[in-house]
């Protein structure tokens, strides 16, 4: 088995045992939104600025590695034409379930975002991908697909982990043990870490992977924003572990 099959059924687990990244938002959040009254998220705790995905009537736009039922929902009640594509079961059936309830349509797509996105050139006006790249290895191939199948003036709204969260062993976060990048690929040790904690198999990446390799595939960054883990030690001090970019594809 693949580490990609290993987290889509971590995953699956993780939502039957009420993950919170895994619970569909209610219907009064639907209502809500219909009336415009509505906030996404793509790290911890801080809404993304509504100036990023300015008017969605209309507008084509990829949930990547979004399944959840949480931003899709939101986005569709706003008006936007959505897809969404992810690799676990379990977050794919919110997607059903919410659609079903509220009575959208959806395009829901089951496929691994670290191969060729199933999507034709210039497909969307915007993608956005909540915290998800800290499971796979590689990012510039991704980034690569989502500037092609961005159309020209679209825009890339990503979430990520900006590694410090790798540094600890425990749940304190105090003590920094973990030589950088976090990779289990290629450190036992890092992979009896995520073992024993039953967190599938996770990778940190630089920010010259995450914004750097952006930049790589052709999207240009206006704007950027920072949070914490929301919880934590390392919340308490207030220290930033999640970085969200907008990147924008040139018209």
């Amino acid at each position: 088995m693949n580490y990609q099959d290993v987290n889509a059924e971590t995953i699956d687990r993780w939502v039957k045992e009420g993950w919170e990244w895994g619970k569909p938002v209610d219907h009064e959040t639907i209502v809500q939104a219909k009336k415009g009254d509505w906030d996404i998220l793509l790290t911890p705790t801080k809404p993304v600025p509504k100036d990023w995905l300015g008017d969605l009537k209309g507008k084509k736009v990829l949930g990547l590695a979004s399944g959840g039922g949480q931003q899709m929902p939101i986005l569709s009640a706003a008006g936007a034409k959505c897809t969404v594509l992810d690799y676990s079961d379990q977050q794919l059936e919110s997607e059903r379930l919410v659609a079903e309830r509220e009575g959208y349509d959806i395009e829901i797509v089951k496929a691994d975002m670290t191969k060729p996105l199933p999507f034709e050139d210039g497909a969307f006006d915007l993608v956005i991908q909540p915290v998800a790249n800290c499971y796979i290895a590689e990012l510039q191939g991704m980034f690569n697909e989502v500037a092609r199948v961005l159309t020209p003036g679209g825009a890339f709204l990503m979430g990520f982990d900006n590694g410090i969260n790798y540094f600890f062993a425990d749940e304190k976060e105090t003590e920094v043990v973990n030589i950088m990048p976090f990779n289990p690929l290629k450190n036992p040790d890092q992979m009896a870490q995520l073992e024993k904690d039953d967190s599938g198999v996770q990778f940190s990446h630089s920010l010259e992977e995450e914004i750097g390799g952006q930049l790589k595939a052709g999207l240009t960054l206006t704007d950027l924003y920072e949070d914490t883990n929301g919880e934590g030690h390392l919340h308490e001090l207030h220290i930033p572990t999640f970085v969200a970019t907008r990147c924008v594809k040139k018209g």
